[in-house]
């Protein structure tokens, strides 16, 4: 056996050798793809210790080749609009995916993997779609398959759950996921912003696309929820398990009575293991929706576009994690640590821990997830309305811990805030007050949950 070919210690997935350059593909050529090539060529030299050969970017595929000629970064790159063709070279180790969307990047990181080559991703709906698929192909083929870009760019939550809690038991994980929803809901707060104001607000900063939804109604955060709950619990959740609200109907009149009890009002995404009276493990849940969290609670007092990661393992108590979650370069960064990563394993051989949803808990109906709730209404003022109402809440089951009423005319509002109640249960409460002769509007029903 050659010095330029080494294997690990039980003879399998053999290395190439210390010396030995790693050849990368990198597909996509956006803010982020510009921001890798950037640090690949500052960093160099000491990337090159770190993995103990060199980083030879090989290719870049692009869309549009004539639009990134003479770019800079590119000098000596081969630039490419077939990335087919460039990923089954037999000179590129590692692919790094940083085009987005699903079903072509699906197609050709699993093309990748086929082919034996290690993947990095930063692409969250890709891998909550299709993390099952994804696997067992790098499992297949004994390559490896990162994607710590994909939950909240720079903070190292996947490495952490992945690795540094290999050894726990997780139980609860939740987080500002979402930059631009936590700006939008930072400046209602402390600005006194409408919604719309607010967007365009994050709009004008580069903060929100031009079209906002994924971020807006939640969906963004639901992708990085269903990763997040895969890995603390062992159990594969996909996009399509996740319950999303986003906070498109949250008002002025949220903000301010949120405020006022003591709260702010987050955009979480929750993933919880579910257990029973014994403390056997039932089920897992992930749901992504606005939330009142108290001004005491860490999350809390994440502004702007930041993002914080809150998770509670048995042994290792409560942990968080907080950074930008967005951006060029700080998505980069973790890119190019999977990269490093990657590039170790093909120089030293072995391989990374790869998924493993052993566990294979059932993803548990949102109906049945149980949580307290704050319900705000418009009612007529009449002596006796609070009673009637609330004993629509008895009658249920669910009782009430707060009750806050302002006179306003004919009219009143009434804050309600209740004790524990499943989801199945406060839908059917809040049908019922829809369709109570005194109540002239449900405004809003706010989840407290953190």
């Amino acid at each position: 056996m050659t010095a330029a070919h080494v294997e690990n210690r039980n003879g399998n997935f053999p290395g190439k050798g210390i010396g030995e350059a790693v050849g990368v593909a990198i597909l996509g050529k956006g803010t982020v793809g510009s921001e890798v090539l950037r640090l690949i060529g500052e960093f160099s030299d000491n990337l090159e210790h770190r993995i103990g050969g060199r980083i030879e970017v090989r290719g870049v595929a692009v869309s549009d080749v004539t639009k990134h000629a003479g770019a800079p970064g590119l000098e000596g790159i081969e630039l490419t609009d077939d990335a087919r063709s460039l990923i089954s070279r037999d000179d590129i180790d590692i692919v790094v995916e940083l085009i987005g969307g699903i079903d072509y990047p699906r197609e050709l990181v699993l093309q990748a993997l086929k082919n034996g080559k290690s993947v990095v991703t930063a692409n969250k709906a890709l891998v909550a779609a299709h993390a099952d698929e994804l696997s067992t192909a790098a499992n297949e083929a004994g390559v490896d398959l990162y994607y710590e870009a994909a939950v909240a760019a720079a903070i190292p939550v996947v490495g952490m759950l992945r690795r540094s809690l290999a050894g726990d038991q997780v139980q609860r994980i939740s987080g500002i996921v979402n930059g631009t929803t936590n700006f939008i809901l930072d400046a209602m707060t402390t600005t006194g912003m409408g919604y719309d104001e607010a967007l365009a607000e994050a709009t004008r900063l580069g903060y929100a696309e031009a079209d906002p939804t994924a971020d807006v109604e939640g969906h963004d955060a639901a992708s990085k929820a269903a990763i997040l709950a895969s890995m603390g619990f062992h159990t594969r959740v996909n996009f399509a398990d996740v319950y999303c609200e986003g906070i498109t109907k949250i008002t002025a009149d949220d903000i301010n009575a949120a405020t006022e009890s003591g709260h702010t009002i987050k955009l979480l995404a929750i993933c919880e293991r579910l257990v029973d009276a014994a403390g056997n493990t039932t089920g897992v849940n992930a749901r992504v929706h606005p939330t009142l969290v108290p001004n005491e609670h860490p999350l809390a007092s994440v502004d702007k576009s930041y993002n914080a990661i809150f998770v509670e393992a048995e042994a290792a108590g409560r942990l968080m994690f907080y950074g930008n979650g967005a951006g060029g370069a700080p998505t980069a960064s973790a890119v190019l640590g999977d990269l490093v990563g990657a590039a170790r394993n093909k120089v030293h051989g072995g391989r990374a821990p790869a998924d493993n949803p052993y566990a294979d808990y059932p993803v548990v109906d949102f109906g049945e997830v149980t949580s307290r709730y704050h319900i705000n209404m418009t009612v007529n003022d009449r002596v006796g309305v609070l009673s009637d109402l609330a004993r629509t809440f008895a009658e249920a089951g669910v009782s009430l811990s707060a009750v806050r009423q302002e006179e306003s005319g004919k009219e009143a509002h009434l804050i309600v805030v209740t004790h524990s109640a499943s989801e199945k249960n406060l839908r059917g409460i809040v049908d019922k007050l829809s369709e109570h002769e005194d109540v002239r509007a449900v405004n809003s029903v706010i989840r407290l949950d953190a």
